[in-house]
């Protein structure tokens, strides 16, 4: 557990009961209710909650988070049964379980694995890989024999087990891959603790339990159903109708009020600090957004110590900070953040200045333009709104042009927009995983402003290289640094706050800091 980082789990209802103690109760369908879907199956090229909780429970990974650490930060061994590292830190050395099964009947192996990091890190042509800037350390990947995978590392990584847990590095099937990569965005076929039945686009997904799963004894469910249901009173209303048992994502605060006042004992809230933020995205290459003095006047705008009072009791964001969850063992200080643009208490001096660098600049007051979001209300509709009040605070008039998620997608990675919310919501609170997505456009296809910057892509690769806490930290900060404020490549706005609320009978899930955790399902049970 990273050691600044801060838990809360405020449980409604008695979960030290001798109930809680139960052995886990096989069988039974867990029903969960979702917001959004996927536009495509493909979890090594989105990057969306709507494709891995639904889908997730197909598939295994090489290396996983413990499904029962709060801090959503202990890596244990999925498909790997065992591995070690070399003294020098550059060769990992993975030992695949016998006997693992694909849905289709046939022997998982080392070549799978290889396989599907393979299309990971090096893409072939036309194949997008969003998270492939993590894995640039990695020199060489090899498979010698049916039980055994090898990377080797251009210079020892902090961060590198924890990204091989990542939830999105399912593993797919080495002979459809060669064959055609693209076929996992529209198929599925994993070797999980479940099975696909279907997915109703605009309506339900239902996985089976798969009974040929290398973890004997597990899964626990007889099945599962996602239901999708894009309006937040909706899903509120289905939780608290008992037609779902838990939204996985979060709920917000005024939900939470609302489900524990009808369903008293009956429901549990647990509450977590979230590796999640959205990002303000300007397109470098489109005018006037290539001039860093106009992209400052972007982030001093916006008030974020004022912003966060009102946001937090109507939406899931709270925390002002940097590029790392805020108390977590590499995030800025409220001391260090004042230092930065858009950070400072005085608000009406950063205005300003804001104004100050656009006619410096040559943007005339009243400047219009275009401000992409994603439609989807938990929170970046009310960000979105909260944002272009901001910005007509110093002159600029942003027109929002609403986007559904498969749109909004679409428009980042084709550069179809001028200014853009974006969303960044890691796995595990780490540099290397977290900071990955603000490097140069050619070192990731997560980075969506188009731009290059060498002197960031260095201090990433030396707090990468860093084998010292105090020494790292002193690097991200100077990475923050031009990040935010020197070159303010993008504007931060609030981080988000978890807020789970589900049924008592909902046993074996535990939250942590990313909605994109303990998606597989398998330590699920549903108590009488």
């Amino acid at each position: 557990m990273h050691p600044r980082l801060v838990l809360t789990a405020a449980l409604l209802l008695a979960f030290g009961s001798p109930a809680h103690a139960q052995a886990p109760r096989p069988g039974g369908e867990l029903v969960f209710v979702l917001g959004s879907e996927s536009p495509s199956y493909d979890a090594h090229r989105e990057e969306t909650f709507g494709l891995i909780h639904p889908a997730a429970p197909h598939y295994s990974t090489l290396l996983r988070v413990d499904p029962t650490d709060a801090s959503g930060t202990r890596v244990i061994g999925d498909l790997a049964e065992s591995w070690t590292a070399s003294k020098d830190g550059l060769t990992y050395t993975f030992k695949i379980r016998r006997g693992v099964k694909f849905h289709d009947g046939s022997t998982l192996a080392a070549r799978d694995v290889k396989a599907s990091y393979d299309k990971i890190i090096t893409p072939p042509p036309g194949v997008m890989s969003p998270r492939k800037g993590q894995y640039a350390v990695v020199e060489a990947l090899e498979a010698p024999d049916a039980e055994t995978v090898i990377f080797r590392l251009k210079h020892p990584s902090a961060g590198f087990l924890s990204g091989l847990a990542s939830p999105w590095n399912w593993i797919y099937k080495a002979e459809i891959l060669a064959k055609d990569p693209h076929w996992y965005e529209r198929n599925i076929l994993g070797s999980g603790p479940f099975t696909f039945v279907e997915h109703v686009k605009g309506s339900h997904w239902v996985g089976r339990k798969f009974a040929d799963y290398w973890d004997r004894g597990r899964p626990y469910l007889d099945g599962y159903r996602a239901i999708f249901i894009p309006n937040t009173a909706a899903r509120v209303a289905a939780v608290r109708g008992e037609r779902a048992l838990i939204e996985p994502r979060a709920f917000n605060p005024s939900a939470r009020d609302v489900l524990v006042a009808a369903l008293g004992s009956r429901i549990v809230v647990k509450e977590s600090p979230w590796d999640c933020a959205l990002w303000v995205v300007p397109h470098h290459e489109k005018r006037p957004w290539d001039d860093p003095r106009v992209r400052r006047a972007l982030t001093l705008a916006v008030d974020r110590w004022n912003g966060s009072k009102a946001l937090s009791k109507i939406t899931i964001v709270k925390e002002v900070g940097g590029v790392q969850v805020p108390g977590t063992t590499y995030a800025a200080t409220e001391a260090e953040l004042g230092q930065l643009a858009g950070y400072g208490r005085d608000i009406e001096a950063a205005r300003r200045e804001a104004r100050r660098l656009l006619r410096e600049a040559g943007v005339p007051d009243g400047f219009a333009f275009v401000f992409n979001n994603r439609n989807l209300p938990e929170p970046y509709e009310p960000l979105g709104i909260w944002l272009v009040d901001q910005w007509k605070k110093i002159g600029l008039n942003a027109t929002v042009r609403m986007l559904e998620s498969a749109a909004w997608f679409h428009a980042l990675r084709t550069g179809d927009f001028e200014v853009s919310l974006d969303g960044q919501c890691g796995y595990i609170v780490e540099p290397d995983l977290d900071l990955y997505k603000f490097l140069s456009s050619d070192r990731t296809d997560a980075s969506y402003g188009r731009f290059t910057d060498r002197a960031l892509d260095a201090l990433y690769d030396r707090q990468a290289r860093a084998r010292d806490v105090d020494e790292r930290r002193r690097i991200v900060r100077e990475f923050e640094k031009r990040l935010l404020d020197e070159q303010a490549h993008v504007i931060p706005t609030l981080w988000w706050h978890r807020i789970v609320p589900h049924h008592a009978r909902v046993r074996g899930w535990t939250i942590t800091p990313s909605h994109f955790l303990n998606g597989q399902l398998d330590t699920v049970w549903l108590a009488e």
